[in-house]
């Protein structure tokens, strides 16, 4: 399938997908019992809410008055004392995300607030996506505000940005294209890698959601709800703007794209996040900002299929890789990896 430009998106899966209960029957009875006798809990229905790209499954509780959620991350497989943490700093400063009711972390299990079923991803359209947008990029100023400061995150450092990009090449071109790659192609991805640490560790650091896309984002009455923040990092100011707005789910037309990102820079200036005006570095720091992630998020779509058996991520494969290709056409020293991917890696997708 083709990247084309232009609004390109494709339907989400169901937030809300049915998990049967004889692949979960152990963990599911546990969540009974917590529910039940640690609780107090009697008159509930509990159904099955989402999966995500973890080892984290997710629960809707109905209660006789409102539903809630139940996270279970097997504590062997996922640390949740990020989440707890980050969940009651970013509702401090007012930002919309799940309250915890309650928790038990020993077992991996925590009772949080419910928001809802709506998806941005599947109430973007033309006329919506300046309002909804809005308010994303309202609570993205929020958190690189006044969200956690250096030392209260984990560091977005060279080593990180370098074992991401790796994904790209490991899982996506060797692993599911099954390209060979010459040793010229080597040294090229290697240059290219190490400019695009560069440029991420040249931005103002902040806060960094790492995954604020449209299918993190909810809508309710308190646009947007802000879910799976979990993995937020101390890194550069355009991460999180590059997640929203090239989005791997859904893409816009570019000169509107870059309306926004001017927009936000201006944003960013009258929260003090950045301490000059730089449009033009800015709108350079968000386009290389983008060619990382989307090598990253190529590359895990790919593992995620071959290492965890979840293909519904490849059919996005095809729009996070013509960003790689147009983008990077645009700038000279990214132009080699804009030929590598027109000659080798577009015609096997």
């Amino acid at each position: 399938m083709a990247w084309t430009g232009g609004l390109n998106r494709l339907k989400s899966p169901p937030l809300f997908t049915t998990l049967p209960e004889s692949a979960v029957p152990e963990r599911l009875a546990q969540i009974h019992h917590w529910l039940r006798h640690d609780l107090g809990l009697a008159d509930y229905e509990i159904t099955p809410a989402s999966a995500d790209a973890s080892f984290r499954r997710y629960f809707r509780v109905q209660l006789p008055e409102e539903s809630r959620i139940v996270m279970d991350a097997p504590p062997e497989r996922e640390d949740s004392h990020p989440f707890v943490t980050l969940a009651r700093r970013l509702r401090a400063i007012g930002l919309h995300v799940p309250e915890i009711y309650a928790e038990a972390l020993d077992r991996g299990f925590l009772l949080l607030s419910d928001l809802g079923t709506r998806q941005y991803l599947d109430e973007l359209n033309p006329e919506s996506v300046e309002r909804l947008y809005g308010d994303a990029l309202g609570a993205l100023a929020a958190l690189q505000a006044c969200g956690p400061q250096a030392g209260e995150l984990p560091p977005y450092d060279r080593a990180l940005l370098a074992r991401e990009m790796a994904l790209f090449r490991d899982w996506l071109l060797v692993r599911h294209l099954g390209l060979t790659l010459s040793e010229a192609e080597e040294q090229m991805l290697e240059r290219l890698f190490e400019r695009l640490i560069e440029n991420a560790l040249e931005q103002p650091q902040v806060a960094v959601h790492r995954d604020y896309h449209s299918r993190n984002l909810m809508v309710n009455r308190h646009n947007p709800g802000i879910l799976d923040f979990q993995d937020a990092v101390w890194g550069p100011v355009t991460y999180d703007l590059v997640s929203l707005l090239r989005d791997a789910y859904i893409a816009w037309p570019r000169a509107q794209v870059e309306g926004w990102v001017v927009g936000y820079h201006d944003l960013a200036l009258d929260h003090g996040i950045l301490q000059a005006p730089a449009e033009a570095q800015f709108l350079r720091w968000f386009d290389l900002m983008g060619l990382q992630r989307h090598l990253k998020v190529a590359g895990i779509f790919a593992r995620l299929n071959h290492r965890d058996g979840k293909a519904g991520y490849l059919k996005d494969i095809p729009r996070t890789v013509g960003y790689l290709q147009e983008v990077a056409a645009d700038y000279g020293e990214m132009a080699p990896l804009a030929e590598f991917i027109a000659e080798r890696v577009m015609p096997r997708l």
